[in-house]
């Protein structure tokens, strides 16, 4: 559940991070759009508030897209570039998550299947470092 939103953009990341993300990306486009060289103080910090916001969840669900990208048969050439980040940086932030997600307990079974992370790094050519 998403707490309502104020009617004035949120100037803090603190408030900005509590809303919906993909609210935020509207949000965003919207405010950024409505920008005039006349924007005043709070229109310039809810910007910042609202882009920082987006950056962070989008920062946080990248490495569960990029694992959602491998599974779907994606190479590590394709997703550096759909990323803009160096093959090692994807395989650094992938794996990061994948160590967090095979440890995580749900209901008696890991988040992501060790079985077919193995079967990624394999695929990748890449070596099993845990």
């Amino acid at each position: 559940m998403n707490p309502a939103r104020p009617s004035d953009p949120p100037v803090r990341f603190a408030d900005a991070e509590e809303i919906n993300p993909f609210q935020l990306l509207l949000d965003l486009h919207d405010h950024a759009g409505a920008r005039t060289p006349e924007t005043g103080l709070d229109d310039v910090l809810a910007e910042l508030a609202l882009s920082a916001a987006v950056a962070s969840w989008w920062t946080r669900w990248q490495p569960s897209t990029i694992h959602t990208a491998l599974r779907a048969g994606a190479d590590l050439t394709d997703i550096a570039k759909a990323t803009g980040l160096d093959a090692s940086d994807v395989v650094r932030r992938w794996r990061r998550w994948v160590d967090i997600q095979t440890r995580l307990d749900i209901g008696g079974r890991p988040s992501v299947d060790p079985v077919e992370v193995q079967a990624i790094e394999r695929r990748l050519g890449l070596g099993v470092v845990r």
